[in-house]
């Protein structure tokens, strides 16, 4: 799958994911995991995430996931750095 098209997905998928997981917050249905969430936002989906975070108000303020979920941009902004400095091979 090319590199566009997965972080199209994976950031919809994400901001879909705290969607649902605010909606069963307040019918106090089964939730989200947060490691769900926060894997989620690892693997390319940070941008829904934080997108989702405002859209829906949604875990704003629950620390330590906040500071996770920005823990996550860095692990993604060194990757890109890796990857172009040709530390990580070219993604194909």
């Amino acid at each position: 799958m090319p590199l566009a098209l997965w972080l199209i997905v994976v950031n919809v998928l994400t901001f879909a994911a705290f969607g649902y997981d605010k909606a069963q917050a307040r019918r106090d249905g089964p939730r989200t995991p947060e490691k769900t969430l926060l894997t989620l936002a690892l693997l390319g989906g940070w941008p829904g995430a934080k997108l989702a975070q405002r859209y829906f108000r949604h875990k704003t303020q629950k620390q330590p996931f906040g500071k996770l979920l920005n823990a996550a941009l860095v692990v993604q902004i060194l990757a890109v750095v890796a990857w172009f400095s040709g530390v990580l091979p070219p993604l194909n």
